[in-house]
């Protein structure tokens, strides 16, 4: 297949295109455009995401905005190929699976310098497909917009979504729904099934020129270390450790933790079967897939840790010509991978409750509380957030007691708490201040996305998709306008299973 622009087409000069990838092998990838679309409209176009990456989006008039987020004009420039890979699934080995059904346009630059993949998912077939459509149904599109977006709102490393689109077409999945694409913004799409991909083939020159290609894009400080490649293998396990950690803060579960959805970018990526937590419980699974708990809330760090041995496996040869000694340098990086996830952990927790000087035995304080927290079903995010005004006034446990099913478990720990606090940072204000920058109040909670999505497929109705963008946005600032958003589910509200969106 060719990029789908007519020959008459006229240039669409969105921004300054560059290619990295394609000066890779061929086998890398392959050379596929976007099948073009029937009656493509613009659902959504991120302005500022935009303007972030110099792409002048109020340039163009809404039909041609739909037309190249869609893929049915190619911009000037770009470059369209889909990505080669394979990945472990559940801890099964799938030897390749691709893009089958996204398209790699290119990379730009954003206000930083720094490089940017454009690409469009739900673009049609590529070589990769297997025996899928290549399309996207609208609504895990809508979740992924949302969620994306939210979790960068987060301060938490994650791909982006620039536009969302309707294709005019509908698309066989549980029935007949509507199909979209998503463009997605990402620092790359190198993911550990990269590595796998060509490990698994023997083809040793890929995978040093993956390695090469990853250390100049992401992690150019380690070219000039005495074992660049050891180095890398431990750059990419600490911004894992770190990402691990924060999705831990926010009450985060993936649900679908594969090699191919880590990318070694530090990313988080694909928001398929995704849930953020109401009531806290370690041992949380949305993901309808996830039927044994593998990728459980609090068996998220045990799942990064796996999938970076399986990259690690795949640098073998890169770390020491004697297999020995390559496993044995290998495993002094992953050793130190559960550590480095609970110190991140530890400091973040300790910020969430206003903690400012470590003790020896915080986590164990810290995990008792959690404890309570889990059984008396207390909301995540709620409490955490409410913490924020009892750490100012003791008036304000009142607030707090009602979110556990039984107030005494607060009770008999709440004081230990407060004694910490009057030593730790004598300034009540600043203190709440300080913790409401790291205890959102607005969190994308699963009946709320739900109701979005039910509204825009059932009645193509965007207001609440809409509204309920524009509250993530700012998940740290109160706001009375939108209290609601902030309400867990009632009973029948629940969201109890989420679901992959290919």
């Amino acid at each position: 297949m060719s990029p789908s622009s007519p020959a008459d087409a006229p240039a669409v000069h969105l921004a300054q295109f560059e290619n990295s990838y394609v000066t890779l092998p061929e086998r890398f990838y392959a050379r596929v455009g976007p099948t073009p679309v029937a009656m493509p409209r613009l659902i959504q176009v991120n302005e500022q995401l935009a303007a972030e990456l110099g792409i002048d989006v109020g340039g163009e008039d809404p039909a041609t905005l739909a037309a190249v987020f869609s893929g049915n004009l190619i911009p000037a420039g770009a470059e369209p190929i889909a990505l080669a890979y394979a990945g472990h699934q559940f801890g099964h080995f799938v030897p390749q699976l691709g893009d089958g059904r996204a398209i790699l346009l290119g990379e730009v630059r954003d206000a930083s310098g720094a490089r940017r993949d454009i690409q469009l998912k739900g673009s049609g077939r590529t070589p990769f497909s297997r025996n899928g459509d290549g399309r996207a149904a609208l609504g895990p599109v809508l979740r992924e917009y949302l969620v994306s977006e939210a979790m960068h709102a987060l301060g938490i490393p994650a791909t982006r979504t620039l536009a969302a689109v309707t294709t005019g077409e509908r698309i066989h999945r549980e029935g007949l729904v509507p199909g979209a694409i998503l463009t997605r913004i990402g620092a790359s799409h190198v993911r550990v099934g990269t590595f796998e991909y060509f490990a698994a083939r023997g083809d040793a020159e890929a995978v040093r020129l993956l390695a090469d290609y990853a250390i100049d894009r992401h992690y150019p400080e380690v070219r000039s270390t005495a074992q660049p490649y050891l180095a890398l293998l431990g750059a990419i396990s600490e911004r894992q450790a770190l990402l691990i950690a924060r999705w831990m803060l926010v009450g985060f579960i993936h649900g679908v933790m594969n090699t191919d959805n880590m990318v070694v970018s530090g990313e988080t990526i694909d928001f398929g079967p995704c849930a953020f937590m109401d009531a806290f419980d370690p041992a949380a699974v949305f993901s309808s897939i996830d039927r044994n708990g593998r990728y459980a809330y609090a068996n998220q760090p045990h799942a990064a840790q796996w999938n970076l041995a399986r990259l690690a496996e795949t640098l073998l040869s890169l770390l020491d010509p004697v297999p020995e000694r390559a496993a044995e340098l290998a495993s002094e990086v992953l050793s130190r991978f559960s550590a480095r996830v609970g110190e991140h952990w530890l400091a973040g927790m300790r910020a969430k409750l206003g903690l400012t000087t470590p003790r020896d035995d915080d986590s164990q304080f810290i995990e008792g509380f959690l404890e309570r927290m889990h059984r008396g079903q207390a909301d995540f995010t709620l409490t955490f957030r409410a913490l924020c005004d009892a750490a100012a006034t003791g008036e304000a446990d009142a607030r707090v007691r009602t979110l556990f099913a039984s107030p005494i478990a607060y009770d008999e720990w709440a004081p230990a708490w407060r004694a910490r606090l009057s030593v730790d940072a004598p300034d009540p204000a600043a203190r709440s201040t300080a913790m409401r920058r790291v205890n959102p109040a607005f969190i994308p909670r699963n009946h709320r996305v739900e109701q979005a999505i039910v509204a825009a497929v059932e009645r193509e109705d965007y207001s609440l998709f809409s509204r309920l963008l524009g509250v993530l946005s700012r998940p740290y600032a109160d706001s009375q306008a939108f209290a609601d958003y902030a309400i867990p589910p009632r009973p029948e509200e629940r969201v109890t299973e989420t679901f992959c969106g290919t």
